[in-house]
């Protein structure tokens, strides 16, 4: 625990002149009754009133110190520090073209990669995941972090209507997603680096091709999963008509040659994920990665500690006033 506020301690100084008015002044305004002799009362036994005559100040004392300490502000934290873990570096390139609203996954493409994606990124607690998307440009939604709360919080945001709005070009840059995913891990100094491709199209739009990122890839010794999202055929896909939602039959569209050779120049695998459980398949095959030694830092976060403090001092007024007009009252 520490104190915020630490400089407000110096007013427990104002409690030295309290206890010595207390002690030294106070019998000097109390009533008094003369006696011609008082040896009868020497070897009195004092009851427990007598014994406890000082507790209501000693309360109000107390009072008065968990008073300062509340404006001193108590806080306790999570301690700062590095920790060595195992883990690898991994980017997630996501596509977020208006086509992954099809429904032949449930309940449609971007929704069941976003879920199954952020079950991966909770069962590897000590990687460095980040996120990027892309439709017909691509951007880094989140770099690469070991704060996954964030990371999934950013992930669970994503949606497919940024290029519908028009915030992006609608499209499909494969080789542009790759690319950027690919930037973010180019200074990472671990053994294991790895770029997860998720993709319902072929590459349409863009900069850069898609085996010319990946050749940039390798050569930065990345590897590379590639997934095909979507059924073969025909997928039912959603159109706003007239106000309501009409289903047309969209029919695939994955360029799975261009994605099994991306995977295949970098060391990595293709699959052709037509449900969650093909996409499950990927982690088995990264948990099998060979780790490297990672320094993560850990952020602290602060927590206020006044309640307690505040706690007593309330207890302890309202016995000493309790105390004052039942056990320790006086009549004038």
């Amino acid at each position: 625990m520490e104190f915020v506020n630490k400089e407000n301690f110096f007013l427990l100084l104002l409690l030295i002149p309290y206890v010595m008015w207390y002690f030294l002044y106070r019998k000097k305004t109390e009533p008094t009754m003369r006696m011609s002799d008082t040896y009868a009362y020497q070897f009195a036994p004092k009851s427990w009133r007598i014994r406890l005559i000082h507790l209501p100040m000693l309360l109000r004392t107390l009072t008065m110190v968990m008073i300062i300490c509340v404006l001193a502000r108590p806080q306790t934290h999570t301690s700062w520090g590095n920790k060595t873990v195992e883990g690898i570096d991994i980017m997630l390139a996501m596509d977020v073209s208006t086509s992954m609203l099809a429904e032949d996954l449930k309940p449609n493409r971007i929704e069941a990669a976003k879920n199954v994606a952020g079950e991966f990124i909770a069962g590897r607690p000590n990687d460095n995941i980040g996120l990027a998307i892309f439709a017909g440009e691509a951007f880094t939604q989140c770099p690469m972090t070991t704060d996954h709360q964030s990371l999934l919080n950013l992930l669970h945001n994503v949606r497919t209507d940024i290029a519908a709005r028009g915030l992006i070009q609608d499209g499909t840059a494969i080789g542009m997603g790759l690319a950027n995913a690919v930037s973010r891990l180019k200074d990472s100094k671990t053994k294991s680096k790895i770029v997860i491709l998720l993709t319902d199209g072929s590459n349409n739009s863009g900069d850069l091709s898609p085996l010319t990122s990946a050749q940039i890839a390798k050569s930065l010794g990345i590897r590379v999963y590639t997934i095909a999202v979507g059924t073969n055929g025909v997928a039912p896909y959603p159109m706003i008509v007239g106000g309501s939602t009409q289903y047309i039959n969209m029919r695939a569209d994955v360029d799975t040659k261009t994605l099994s050779q991306i995977a295949a120049q970098t060391d990595g695998n293709f699959y052709r994920a037509t449900n969650t459980a093909e996409l499950k398949k990927i982690y088995k095959d990264i948990d099998k990665l060979e780790k490297t030694k990672l320094d993560v830092k850990k952020f602290s976060k602060h927590f206020e500690a006044f309640q307690p403090f505040a706690l007593i001092a309330v207890l302890s007024l309202l016995l000493e006033i309790l105390l004052r007009i039942t056990v320790f009252r006086r009549i004038p």
